[in-house]
């Protein structure tokens, strides 16, 4: 698994570390762990519909918690679960951009085990960094 839930979060927190071989690898898996967080079995999400997203920041964490922000924009805002299907980061002068492709469905609680509500990405304990066996990532997000 690309991910691992943190037993040492807030208690109104739940934090995980993602990693990847790349940096896009990196992304996807704090993906899945955002929405695992969600609805306890990501299979159950079926690849109904199809959004995209490009976002450029600064900075590569804030590129981070943009992405995971979309997860939770499209849930709140149109009661959709998406998972990346792809995922793109590139480095520019002056900054980052990760461009997105989702699959996902409307939520149903009749169908889909909720686990959990994300309300947001945190800064707290936020990390992004590159190792000799490749990327990681640290996040907290507020349930």
């Amino acid at each position: 698994m690309p991910f691992e839930i943190l037993a040492d979060a807030p208690t109104s927190d739940v934090g995980f570390s993602a990693s990847g071989a790349t940096l896009d690898e990196c992304f996807r898996a704090a993906a899945e762990a955002t929405t695992s967080v969600m609805v306890g079995d990501l299979a159950s999400v079926r690849p109904q519909l199809r959004r995209e997203t490009v976002i450029e920041r600064d900075a590569l964490d804030m590129l981070l918690v943009a992405f995971l922000d979309e997860i939770v924009f499209y849930k709140d805002a149109e009661s959709l679960f998406l998972l990346p299907q792809s995922v793109k980061v590139s480095q520019f002068e002056g900054g980052w951009k990760v461009e997105a492709h989702w699959v996902g469905e409307p939520i149903d609680p009749q169908f889909h085990m909720l686990s959990g509500d994300v309300k947001a990405v945190t800064l707290h304990r936020l990390r992004v960094w590159e190792s000799d066996n490749g990327w990681h990532a640290t996040v907290v997000l507020d349930v």
